[in-house]
């Protein structure tokens, strides 16, 4: 039988798939952290169009065998990990912009389309797409598309569902199907598009993607506000709101990611400060020294350190973004999680995950998106240590615990992959996920996409 089903593939992809051992191991697992036993895809394919998409999913929903849809493999919860007898899809062939209109300000683009670049690209006609990812630099639009990314700008601007606007998707049983027109407005039939975006791959295999444009705004300013406790952060976050104000950026950024930042990428962070706020405000040019003045005067921060060029700009930006890789020096393994609470309760998660860590001698720089209420506490582990392995996994229950007390969720953008699904039960209404699974069997009824994900 896999005899055919190897001929079968040659026959749709010619060469362009994978079936030695050695080189599936890269496709076998995500940034997060595999505590299983490591189970490689049976092939790993590379489509050049959704005809061939479709033609695999026949072939598959025929055998019984799991198709897995993957970009760049960065997702943190484990959402494109393989499964015995699956086939990875890897959209690294199907990274075409394949239109941006500027006059309808809409632009159709593949899932393998790296974030980073589409950016830079629709920027060179005036234009903004705002969903910033940290890793924009090598995540892919389809992933961004899976997971609903967001980001800093998210507080302003929202996050990728708010951009989605039409979706080709190859369904389980090879059909293809559009979920609504190339238009930024239409209430004409279910929203199926929104239902696809955020669906991590389980409902059907996303094969091109429109999205909406905006102009890009004339001018940015990168504010950094230092404050003597997280407390008097995230009021400064309420004041800025209450003054009228909408920064693209409200990041929060504790004293431990501040330090560790500093540590392996001097660049002048005030390491003595409890916290501080990175604020991006941008808008037309004339606009932004009176937000400017505004902000300074609603921010009570201890100090404020403002970009004066573009250079600057980018200075702070890039020590926003070496968080994560910062963190990873620490120890041999970092672990990022993703929980969501109402703004007002930010200081009192993070004082409990700060306590918690103390208590189980955990090491955790905390950071995240204040404007919406997205904190990323990122843990810095050895998980071949097994006192501090079963210690995480105690931190993480009572993490995710603690965030759906304070009237809060699991994930802002992360997902929930492998590793979240066991909460579900916990954060959501049993008649809202009853319903979940029922469209899950609807869409998929042998469960070929993506299996063993979200529920």
């Amino acid at each position: 039988m896999l005899k055919d089903i190897k001929s079968e593939l040659k026959r749709i992809f010619k060469n362009n798939f994978l079936w030695e051992k050695e080189d599936l191991y890269p496709y076998a697992y995500d940034t997060s952290p595999n505590s299983g036993e490591l189970i490689l895809p049976r092939y790993v394919v590379f489509p050049v169009s959704a005809s061939q998409v479709s033609d695999l999913v026949k072939l598959c929903s025929q055998n019984d065998i799991s198709v897995i849809a993957r970009g760049a493999g960065t997702c943190h919860c484990g959402g494109c990990r393989s499964k015995k007898d699956s086939v990875v899809i890897h959209f690294s062939k199907m990274d075409k912009i394949l239109e941006i209109d500027k006059e309808n300000l809409v632009a159709k683009l593949q899932p393998g389309v790296v974030v980073g670049d589409f950016q830079k690209e629709v920027e060179k006609s005036g234009l903004f797409f705002p969903p910033d990812p940290s890793n924009l630099a090598v995540s892919t639009i389809g992933g961004a598309v899976a997971l609903c990314a967001g980001g800093p700008r998210t507080f302003k601007y929202g996050n990728t569902k708010d951009y989605v606007i039409n979706l080709e998707v190859v369904m389980a049983d090879g059909s293809i199907l559009h979920t609504s027109r190339d238009i930024a407005k239409s209430v004409t039939g279910y929203n199926l598009t929104q239902l696809f975006v955020g669906s991590e791959g389980t409902l059907g295999i996303i094969t091109e993607i429109t999205v909406k444009l905006i102009p890009m705004p004339e001018k940015r300013l990168v504010t950094l506000a230092y404050f003597d406790s997280v407390k008097d952060a995230a009021e400064g976050v309420n004041k800025i709101i209450s003054s009228l104000l909408t920064p693209s950026t409200l990041d929060l950024l504790d004293q431990n990611t501040l330090k560790t930042i500093e540590k392996f990428y001097p660049c002048g962070l005030r390491t003595e400060k409890a916290a501080a706020l990175l604020i991006e405000i941008d808008g037309f040019a004339d606009c932004i020294e009176a937000q400017q003045i505004r902000l300074r005067a609603a921010l009570g921060a201890s100090e404020i350190i403002q970009a004066s060029s573009k250079e600057e700009c980018e200075a702070i930006w890039k020590a926003r973004r070496s968080a994560f890789a910062s963190v990873a020096k620490l120890k041999p393994n970092v672990i990022t999680e993703d929980v969501v609470v109402p703004r007002a309760k930010i200081p009192e998660l993070v004082e409990y995950i700060d306590t918690l860590c103390k208590k189980y001698n955990i090491t955790v720089c905390i950071m995240g998106h204040a404007g919406d209420g997205n904190i990323h506490p990122n843990f810095a582990l050895d998980l071949n240590d097994k006192n501090e392995t079963e210690n995480f996994k105690i931190v993480k229950d009572k993490l995710f615990a603690k965030a759906l007390k304070l009237g809060g969720t699991l994930s802002g953008e992360h997902g929930i992959g492998c590793e979240k699904k066991k909460y579900l039960n916990s954060a959501l209404d049993s008649a809202a996920l009853a319903y979940m699974e029922k469209i899950k069997k609807l869409f998929d009824p042998g469960n070929i996409f993506n299996p063993y994900k979200m529920f």
